[in-house]
């Protein structure tokens, strides 16, 4: 019998962690190998000022939690020492909140599930306590997910809100540009959705696509160091074969697009090349032009002369569906400091694409 759970993005996953966070109730994040399970909690945490301690049960044994007994020579008893790992009164006062990110929670041996199940029931275990201002989050894979997986008991299941995440591309996007992912992958996905994700748990291959495995080859691609082949053949090891084919293919007709940096000048004004995949990775790329023109605090004169230069080559050369996604990175997304007084092509773009932008931003 399968059954079929209420799932939600990254997004809903982070409204929701914050409000247990805020009830200090444990919560349960479920969902498939890569999709960004641990990156969810150590952004909230960092957004909250927090320190994030990181614990994967399945590598542990029960006296990582537990703590070990050794004997009390002025008591002249057996005492208990606590765990290292695990945040004393002291560590936790630095902070206005300490995530104790129990990952890998299903894979650990049902010893370690039982020590954690302490922790979870009662915030203590043996002579420690958890001090107050520590949440408590933990994260596993699904057992349909093909990974080394034990059944957690129905008393633990029950201590916990749970949660189960999926892929979604807008939201992927969104984080993507905002943290500076290669252009190229942030481009071919654009184009092509369905490779952002390709994990299939009957498969026997060793590499798939998840959010996690592109950011592998975004990393890659930082440098430009090396050629193509060896870059065939890294990318392949991360995302697959028949994607990196894809991929690089997509590279090839993206290397001979213009410059970004030509076009928000000015000196290229036409676009000759129109294959689709590569015309998204340009988008990207400018956008990435313009929001360094913005840190390296360009002249607002200079700034608003790129802007313009932006606006009127996609309106020129991008079918609607480029445009829209160029100006929500750029005024949504980025929120780049344009001033519509100082653009001369801006009432041409705001009526031709105004309520297109306008819809995407609300949807998004």
């Amino acid at each position: 019998m399968s059954f079929e759970h209420r799932t939600v993005t990254a997004v809903g996953a982070r409204k929701s962690i914050k409000k247990c966070f805020s009830k200090k109730r444990p919560l349960f994040l479920w969902g498939p190998p890569g999709i960004g399970k641990s990156e969810v909690v150590a952004d909230i945490t960092r957004e909250l000022g927090g320190l994030m301690i990181d614990l994967r049960l399945g590598q542990m044994d029960p006296t990582d939690i537990r703590g070990i007994p050794f004997y009390n020579k002025e008591k002249n008893v057996m005492d208990w020492a606590p765990p290292i790992d695990l945040p004393d009164a002291e560590t936790a006062a630095q902070y206005p909140v300490v995530v104790l990110f129990l990952d890998e929670m299903n894979s650990a041996p049902p010893a370690v599930q039982s020590a954690a199940y302490q922790l979870v029931l009662n915030r203590r275990v043996g002579k420690y306590v958890l001090p107050d201002n520590v949440v408590l989050v933990a994260a596993g894979n699904r057992e349909s997910d093909k990974g080394v997986t034990f059944r957690m008991p129905t008393p633990l299941a029950n201590r916990f809100v749970h949660l189960e995440m999926r892929v979604d591309f807008p939201v992927w996007q969104e984080w993507a540009v905002s943290n500076g992912i290669h252009k190229d992958v942030v481009g071919y996905l654009s184009f092509a959705k369905q490779d952002l994700y390709d994990f299939d748990a009957k498969s026997a291959s060793r590499s798939f696509a998840t959010p996690r495995s592109w950011t592998f080859v975004s990393e890659l691609l930082a440098d430009e160091d090396v050629d193509e082949t060896t870059y065939t053949d890294l990318i392949a090891g991360a995302v697959g074969e028949g994607l990196a084919v894809k991929f690089m293919a997509h590279r090839k007709i993206a290397g001979k697009m213009p410059r970004p940096e030509d076009i928000l000048s000015g000196k290229v004004t036409d676009l000759q090349i129109k294959e689709v995949s590569a015309m998204y990775s340009l988008v990207i790329s400018m956008c990435y032009e313009l929001k360094g023109a913005i840190e390296r605090k360009v002249a607002d004169k200079e700034f608003h002369a790129m802007s313009d230069n932006f606006f009127a080559y996609m309106m020129k050369n991008f079918e609607t569906e480029l445009v829209v996604m160029g100006a929500r990175i750029a005024l949504t997304t980025y929120n780049l400091p344009f001033q519509p007084t100082k653009l001369k092509n801006f009432d041409e773009f705001h009526q031709r694409y105004g309520k297109y932008i306008l819809s995407a931003s609300q949807n998004s």
